[in-house]
């Protein structure tokens, strides 16, 4: 073959594109794996174990054995069969109900004060004194009641009505003025005795006028200076809640109630 064949024949040939090679990294587990998570998750539990091991040994006697307890019986109760969690709340709540008593008990010895010191007031107005003993006072569980009780020869109101007479006013006014100074609720109660309201078909009786008187009160509480938002209800009950319950017409039967609450009602 002549040189101008050969170089024909190689011009007609078509050499095949050299390989092209890829390389894969593989990449190890690195920041992207798990491991450090599970590192972390053993470290986290070990200074968990730590801080309730040093809980443990900063508390009293009774709480170490009722934790003993517990890994002895992981149902969570103590050798005395009582869990570590209602042991600790009962230790709470007893505080609490202790704190609870010797508050309304310095609660009450206060409102006793009080009261004393109001029957005495009432006692040298010399305005008053003629109906200072139809005023009673008494510590009840709901707190300081003070009672203003008709008498044979003294009421407070105009028969069959709720108006306060001039020195009933003045003497719940006065009862008001001491009661403004606290910030106790209030509650004002009228009472009847059993003889039945003489109405004229209209259907007021005597819870009506019940009511009404202890509204009356409330209305003259306020002028001698208790807020409003101090009195916490007003209630009528007719002869239901009899003083003399022997004898159901007593004059004893008709009366004001006012209730000093203590703060914890």
């Amino acid at each position: 073959m002549s040189d101008q064949q050969s170089n024909n024949s190689l011009g007609n040939v078509q050499f095949d594109q050299a390989p092209i090679v890829k390389k894969i990294k593989k990449v190890h587990g690195g920041h992207h794996g798990g491991a450090w998570k599970v590192a972390y998750a053993d470290f986290v539990t070990a200074m968990m174990a730590l801080f309730i091991v040093l809980w443990v040994l900063g508390q009293n006697d009774e709480v170490k054995e009722a934790v003993a307890g517990y890994f002895k019986d992981p149902v969570g109760f103590s050798s005395k069969g009582q869990s570590i969690l209602e042991g600790k709340n009962s230790q709470l709540i007893d505080l609490n109900i202790e704190e609870d008593i010797k508050r309304q008990e310095a609660e009450k010895f206060e409102l006793e004060k009080m009261g004393e010191k109001l029957k005495e007031d009432i006692g040298k107005d010399t305005e008053l004194m003629n109906i200072s003993d139809q005023v009673k006072v008494e510590i009840t569980k709901e707190g300081l009641r003070i009672e203003l009780i008709d008498s044979e020869k003294d009421v407070f109101f105009e028969v069959g009505t709720s108006e306060l007479k001039a020195d009933a006013k003045k003497l719940i006014q006065t009862v008001g003025k001491e009661l403004s100074k606290l910030s106790n609720k209030i509650i004002v109660e009228g009472h009847t005795d059993a003889r039945q309201y003489q109405n004229d078909g209209s259907g007021y009786s005597n819870f009506e006028l019940s009511t009404d008187r202890a509204n009356s009160a409330k209305r003259a509480l306020v002028s001698g200076g208790v807020s409003e938002k101090q009195i916490d209800e007003v209630r009528g009950f007719a002869d239901t809640r009899l003083r003399d319950v022997n004898d159901p017409f007593s004059f004893l039967n008709r009366r004001i109630s006012i209730t000093v609450k203590y703060t914890s009602k």
